[in-house]
């Protein structure tokens, strides 16, 4: 499971590294070949909406064989692409079902025992956020074996086997919500109004992705600058130094699993805040420079998923018959949390460069923080009302 989450979100990213020859070998302008980008993230926005609540009204086994298999058609389809148009088609619908991942995330988590929830979905978020982090390294190494429809041909072609994989290795699963899907929908939305625990995770997942797409946004800038001058491919290895700080999540939800999710997401904040004072001694370029560099990106990659495991869990703990629907409102506010902070980093770097970025990631994390510490007040709250506490 943990492998087809990567796999599924994998091909979200591919684009990303190699925009510039996908351009010229398809005759694209600079602004069409920037909105391949655009595409895939409201493909998938839509698919977090749209299609993820469904796990609470289908047999889950069943549409996540249907949306893998789905996005190995689709991934093929924009491997095949022989002009913009049927590039950008293929992209949005490969981001529209490749929210399979989230429809996974959930059905781990409604599978494991209670009491190893966290450890299980630490580890199928672990597989998640690797399909990110390496998904430019692999593009760009396929790329450079085959051309750039090398990774999408490729990437079809794993997810094809991963839905054969998933419909002979899961049990199947229902939760009957009840509802007709025009009320399924409306009601993921409503979970916002019910949960206070919901939008206070939903808040702090918005924040922790803001500032790890803060960081992925602009390290191609400083990297690619004057400062340090590393080819794309070069750039595209740092996803392998990204790819160690996922590796906590396994660690996260373990502590999780011990009743201590409020404090794991408390440490996370602060070495997330911390993160960026490391970051910000990157930008002069130079061996101590890279270090503290590097230190930055493992310490804010472990960081960041410290505190979308201790989130998601108690998340999914409020309401188990609606864990598809939690999941969607929950991952659709971490979306757009992360579509924000790379708009205001692109604006961000033209008025005030690295040391500028660092400073909005440090605002962002310590907004987080202070999010947090309401907590303790907001759970006594919650607890005394007979809901699940933080």
């Amino acid at each position: 499971m943990a492998v087809a989450c990567g796999l599924s979100v994998a091909g979200n990213y591919f684009a990303q590294p190699l925009l510039d020859v996908i351009g010229r070998d398809l005759h694209m302008s600079s602004a069409v070949s920037a909105l391949v980008v655009t595409v895939a993230q409201v493909g998938y926005a839509l698919g977090l909406i749209l299609l993820v609540p469904l796990g609470d009204l289908l047999e889950r086994r069943r549409l996540a064989v249907v949306l893998c298999a789905a996005t190995a058609v689709f991934l093929a389809v924009t491997a095949s692409a022989v002009n913009a148009a049927g590039l950008l088609i293929g992209t949005a619908l490969t981001g529209l079902t490749s929210v399979a991942a989230q429809v996974v995330v959930p059905y781990a988590a409604t599978l494991a025992a209670p009491e190893k929830r966290g450890r299980t979905v630490g580890t199928v978020m672990a597989g998640l956020l690797l399909g990110i982090l390496l998904a430019r390294t692999a593009a760009g190494l396929l790329s450079d074996l085959g051309g750039w429809r090398t990774a999408y041909w490729v990437n079809a072609a794993l997810m094809a086997v991963m839905a054969l994989l998933l419909r002979l290795a899961l049990p199947r699963l229902r939760t009957r919500a009840g509802l007709t899907y025009p009320k399924l929908l409306g009601s993921t939305m409503a979970l916002f109004a019910h949960e206070p625990v919901l939008r206070r995770k939903a808040t702090l997942g918005a924040l922790s992705f803001a500032a790890f797409s803060v960081l992925w946004t602009a390290l191609t800038f400083l990297l690619s600058g004057p400062a340090y001058g590393w080819s794309e491919s070069a750039i595209g290895m740092l996803g392998l130094l990204g790819a160690a700080g996922s590796l906590s999540a396994s660690v996260a939800g373990r502590l999780v699993d011990r009743g201590l999710a409020h404090r794991v997401t408390g440490i996370a904040a602060c070495l997330l805040l911390a993160s960026w004072a490391l970051l910000g001694l990157g930008g002069p370029g130079g061996a101590l420079a890279l270090t503290a560099l590097l230190a930055g990106v493992v310490v804010l990659d472990a960081a960041v998923q410290g505190v979308h495991i201790s989130s998601q869990n108690l998340v999914y703990a409020l309401r188990p018959e609606a864990r598809n629907r939690l999941n969607s409102a929950y991952m659709t506010s971490y979306f757009v949390g992360g579509a924000v902070g790379s708009a205001l980093t692109s604006a961000v770097w033209n008025a005030a460069a690295w040391h500028g970025v660092c400073a909005l990631g440090g605002t962002i994390s310590a907004a987080l923080v202070t999010v947090w510490l309401t907590e303790h007040r907001a759970a006594d709250r919650t607890s005394s009302q007979g809901t699940v506490g933080v």
